[in-house]
């Protein structure tokens, strides 16, 4: 997981177009968008949690900053 692939997928597409692209990968499909990641796995982790921190910045009106910081307690909770 790279935070400045997730803070470009954040700033330049929306939810329609990440969950798109979420879609073509699963599909085992290119997606019409530009993800960042070594491979399919590490893109579709970044598309993962662009969705979930863009739902989190408008559901609870937080920053980028904010919501990465909740999306990555998250992330260290599900491994511990």
């Amino acid at each position: 997981m790279k935070i400045p692939a997730i803070k470009k997928l954040v700033e330049n597409y929306n939810l329609h177009e990440l969950i798109a692209a979420e879609e073509a990968i699963v599909d085992e499909q290119q997606p019409a968008i530009e993800v960042e990641g070594d491979d399919e796995g590490e893109q579709l982790t970044h598309i993962l949690a662009a969705v979930w921190i863009l739902n989190d910045m408008e559901d609870n009106g937080n920053e980028f900053k904010n919501s990465l910081r909740e999306y990555t307690k998250k992330v260290r909770v599900s491994i511990s």
